[in-house]
């Protein structure tokens, strides 16, 4: 199935047209169910089945929690985002059509069998995410391969990283191992967090030089290129400790190390007056609150007055989520032919999520002040309705054939 011009040139009054549009592009697809998943889980999570999984005898809610939230959220916002923007970078035909249906198939699956923390399923949800991981480990393997490229092994390694990670937290799950169920957990959104800081750093300077020059006749920034990689290796450093079992305090060192380099990228966002504009605030806002999450997590194992949850929560609430947030707006708006201003719902979209962050984690750094006792729950509506602001501002833009050229 595909898109060409004739569809493109019909707008998109009957539901047949809208289809089309939806597959024309991963990020169509993904980034509506990415939304549609994030804002609805945690609500059915803590509202239905109040805490608790009706399915889950082997692992308990929470730990299927973490892992729905960044494989199921997350998940769905990486298969957008490398089917946009790897077709994009090498200049080939994007994926389309009945491609990106059947990987949504295998994402979906597996999401309906963590909505209900079904352990009897657990290994056709492994089958399921293990399968449309290695498609995008391929996909981008063959980009490279036949292309001759290098600009997408770094994505290609970060792919096999989760896969293994997934694999591993999988493997946990069946055999019923809590503990390293847990650890795998940690690991995957780590690994989010590498891949978070890796488009960033592709992200970050077209969008800058968009800002700072509309016209795209000059390139006026140029980012020092020792901040490339610098996050998402030192990440991976962190993720190695993990992975050998090193004691807390060196762990917890090596975090605060990584979240170190993410608040080394916030100073990308000096750019005179412009770093005002809400496109580079919120960039920089993901690198912020991945950096200071990550170094919150590092502190908590050395003996600070928090839990390392509540870091980790800032890092991957905060920092995956206002990062997936960006990519989100950013290529919805230049993909669909739309110049770079982002509406007030996003902007409303990004406060909304810095409240849910710190709803939920400030009760846990500061427990002697009177916290409404549903904080969670207020927390969760607070996230949800982030993402509903996102969808509200965005799916009329992605139903509809690109406005072309801005």
């Amino acid at each position: 199935m595909s898109c060409g011009p004739s569809t493109v040139a019909t707008g998109y009054g009957t539901s047949p047209q809208r289809r089309i549009v939806i597959t024309d592009e991963g990020f169509r697809l993904f980034f509506p169910l990415s939304a549609l998943y994030a804002a609805l889980w945690p609500v059915l999570w803590i509202f239905a089945h109040r805490f608790d999984l009706p399915l889950a005898t082997s692992m308990p809610p929470s730990v299927w929690h973490a892992h729905e939230m960044l494989i199921g959220a997350f998940g769905a916002a990486l298969i957008g985002f490398l089917t946009t923007a790897a077709p994009e970078w090498t200049d080939t035909r994007p994926l389309r059509g009945r491609m990106l249906l059947a990987l949504a198939g295998l994402w979906g699956i597996g999401r309906v069998i963590g909505l209900l923390g079904w352990d009897g399923a657990g290994l056709i949800g492994a089958f399921c995410d293990l399968a449309w991981l290695g498609f995008l480990l391929g996909y981008i393997g063959w980009l490279s391969w036949r292309l001759r490229t290098e600009k997408l092994l770094a994505f290609a390694f970060w792919v096999a990283v989760l896969m293994a990670c997934v694999a591993w937290a999988r493997f946990a799950f069946a055999a019923g191992a809590l503990e390293h169920a847990a650890s795998a957990a940690r690991l995957i959104g780590l690994g989010f967090l590498g891949l978070l800081g890796l488009a960033l750093a592709r992200i970050t300077v077209p969008v800058t030089n968009l800002v700072l020059d509309p016209t795209e006749a000059t390139s006026p920034f140029r980012p020092h290129p020792g901040r490339l990689h610098l996050a998402p290796g030192l990440v991976l450093v962190a993720m190695i400790g993990e992975g050998l079992g090193l004691s807390a305090a060196v762990s917890g060192f090596l975090l605060i190390a990584a979240g170190a380099a993410f608040l080394d990228r916030v100073a990308e966002a000096f750019i005179g007056r412009d770093a005002f504009r809400a496109e580079i605030l919120l960039l920089a806002a993901a690198s912020a609150l991945a950096g200071a999450g990550l170094m919150m997590a590092g502190a908590g194992r050395l003996g600070a007055p928090w839990t390392e949850t509540a870091g980790l929560h800032v890092a991957f609430m905060g920092g995956l989520g206002l990062g997936v947030l960006a990519v989100f707006s950013i290529a919805g708006l230049l993909h669909t032919g739309r110049p770079l201003r982002l509406p007030a719902l996003t902007k409303l979209a990004a406060v909304l999520m810095l409240g849910a962050t710190a709803l939920r984690v400030l009760p846990e750094i500061a427990p002697a002040l009177d916290w409404p006792g549903s904080y969670i729950e207020l927390s969760s509506l607070l996230w949800a309705a982030a993402f509903l602001a996102w969808l509200i501002a965005y799916l009329p833009l992605l139903m509809r054939p690109s406005a072309g050229p801005v």
